[in-house]
């Protein structure tokens, strides 16, 4: 179902006969706005909905309009390559905080219309579809109620009803209801590419898995669906075992069976009210802190957070954020800052902003749903979370700082020595390297690599017993076994050397040719050397642990 054009529901049979079951199944309701952080940018910068919008985070397509995609714009481009396809498109910055401020209306009218409705990230929310099936009548009805509803702010989206929440959600994406009990039928030929297609319910490297299966010859959901549940648990990782779960339609997340630990709920009374989104963002953070300091004391982590506020004028808010994955302190204080921005500023015209005059006087986090604290590992540097990711947006800061060149990261390449296998790419831009890494390379050093390598190679002197120069041979061979290696004034003792490994480099072209010999030395003192023989003698490559 959308709002662009006929607003029917494709629903696909179902199985003839009766009911055989009184018991209702717990059906879940999502509803998607597509490409909404295009919608949101092109919003906030007042573009007409005909323009081409991309909107851009580390120099890469994040998302983009129809408009820009009827034009070859994809995501995961770069942005030379995305504006060489639609020279006229306009390219705008990724911001969460306005995607979630923008949102907020959204989930005010759907809010309005079914109640309880919980927010998986700006631009999609689920709820249980039982009471509002009950109130307007059928599944379909209430689609069709929650399309107009949303399309009345001028807004988009497509509504889709399954058993469980991850097959609702592809389903929102192709419009469909899926009778019940038929979540695996429904999903069985969809590409493999669809169990990473939304980021809000799997986890970071999900990507990853989805490239492997499709190298593997699995290209579609149903032929993954097919492998032996304890073949995947043993030959991939957990995010593995709660996709193949979900590509059989099977529960992903069952109750918890545990009770709630007491004194979980943080809040914090605000004197004086909070009026600026800068203020609220920084009380949020805090009261985060607090709420996760009390989860780890407890032994658990949150997967559903609900975020409540009270203002000056006594009117009570409340909203629900459900994750794929256990939330880490800077992931509750997002959360908390997209709200608290959405309430301030972002609310509907039926429902106007908070009255700046009376602020929010009270903030309340109370995690709704929680699981064992083994799910959120600990990061390297004390913290929890998803360290690669806060990594990145780390050097995309200081690229944007410095330049798009400044901040570069090193792809594995071809080549012989271990200088000429690492190709440096600016972060963000695509990971190719300059020579095939898979070819062969006659003459390469042989494992384990150097664990440093030395940009200005300092000269070196190797000698033999009778402190005479061990040099290399026309043929590649050492003209007598090292005994000594002398670096400027320091010397040590050779106690074991291999190789050397010649290589004639470039002999077809007499500017570039150069021949060279490299050999590994173990000096006194377990200290190894990577050392190379040039036409200027002996330098020091690289260094091993």
């Amino acid at each position: 179902m959308d709002a662009r054009g006929s607003r029917r529901l494709v629903a696909p049979a179902g199985p003839p006969g009766g009911i055989v079951s009184t018991r209702e199944p717990a059906r879940v309701l999502a509803l998607w706005c597509p490409d909404w952080p295009a919608v949101a940018a092109a919003a906030a910068a007042d573009l007409p909905a005909t323009e081409p919008v991309a909107v851009m985070s580390a120099n890469r397509v994040l998302a983009c309009s129809a408009t820009a995609r009827a034009a070859g714009v994809r995501r995961g481009l770069r942005r030379r390559e995305a504006q060489g396809r639609c020279p006229e498109l306009c390219v705008l910055q990724s911001d969460p905080s306005r995607d979630a401020r923008l949102f907020e209306p959204v989930v005010e009218a759907v809010d309005a219309t079914a109640p309880g409705v919980e927010v998986l990230r700006p631009g999609l929310v689920v709820l249980a579809a039982r009471g509002v099936v009950r109130w307007f009548g059928s599944e379909e009805a209430a689609g069709e109620r929650l399309v107009d509803e949303v399309a009345a702010l001028g807004v988009e989206c497509q509504v889709g009803v399954a058993d469980e929440l991850s097959t609702a959600v592809l389903a929102a994406r192709h419009g469909t209801l899926v009778p019940p009990g038929k979540g695996a039928e429904f999903l069985a030929p969809l590409p493999i590419s669809e169990l990473s297609v939304e980021p809000s319910l799997a986890a970071p490297e999900r990507e990853e898995l989805v490239d492997l299966l499709r190298r593997l010859g699995l290209r579609t959901i149903g032929a993954f669906a097919a492998l032996p549940a304890g073949d995947v648990a043993s030959r991939f990782g957990t995010d593995a075992v709660a996709a193949h779960r979900t590509a059989r339609g099977h529960p992903e997340r069952p109750p918890s069976g545990r009770e709630l630990p007491p004194d979980l709920t943080v809040e914090q009374r605000c004197d004086p009210p909070l009026d600026r989104v800068d203020a609220a963002a920084f009380a949020g953070r805090a009261l985060a802190e607090l709420l996760h300091v009390r989860l780890a004391a407890a032994g658990v982590a949150c997967t559903r957070l609900l975020v409540a506020a009270r203002t000056g004028n006594g009117e009570e808010l409340a909203r629900t954020w459900r994750c794929a994955e256990p939330l880490t302190p800077d992931g509750t204080a997002d959360r908390v800052r997209w709200q608290l921005d959405g309430w301030l500023t972002g609310r509907s015209r039926d429902r106007p902003a908070v009255d700046l005059d009376t602020g929010i006087e009270l903030l309340r986090l109370d995690p709704v749903e929680v699981v064992s604290a083994g799910a959120l590992q600990p990061g390297l540097w004390g913290g929890v979370g998803d360290e690669d990711e806060r990594a990145r947006r780390a050097l995309v800061r200081v690229q944007g700082l410095l330049g798009g060149e400044a901040v570069l990261m090193g792809v594995l390449s071809g080549g012989r020595g271990p200088a000429e296998r690492i190709t440096l790419v600016p972060v963000g831009d695509e990971q190719v390297p300059a020579s095939d890494p898979e070819a062969p390379w006659p003459g390469r050093l042989p494992p384990p690599a150097p664990a440093m390598v030395l940009t200005a190679p300092p000269s070196i002197s190797l000698l033999d017993d009778a402190g005479d120069a061990v040099t290399v041979t026309e043929r590649g061979l050492l003209n007598e076994a090292p005994a000594h290696l002398r670096w400027g004034s320091r010397g040590w003792p050779v106690v074991g050397w291999a190789g050397p490994w010649p290589v004639d480099e470039y002999w077809w072209d007499p500017a570039a040719a150069r021949t060279v010999a490299r050999l590994q030395v173990l000096l006194d003192g377990s200290r190894a050397l990577l050392v190379i023989h040039t036409s200027d003698g002996w330098k020091v490559e690289g260094v091993y642990d």
